[in-house]
């Protein structure tokens, strides 16, 4: 059996327009469809690196 993996939430809390094509792309990429949208990720350095590249953009929250 393994370990069950960490999760991360994630909330979308600034639009991604008037922002450069590759944080639009990161957004897209965390799984974002709409404005203060909330989403679960596992997680892994690949997912931390993501949001660090739009903090401005997504918020981590607390559990």
């Amino acid at each position: 059996m393994t370990a069950a993996k960490k999760k991360i939430r994630l909330q979308y809390v600034r639009s991604k327009i008037c922002t450069p094509v590759k944080h639009k792309l990161v957004v897209k990429g965390l799984g974002f469809t709409r404005l203060y949208q909330v989403v679960e990720r596992e997680d892994t350095p690949s997912i931390r690196g993501m949001v660090a590249k739009v903090p401005h953009l997504v918020q981590i929250l607390e559990k």
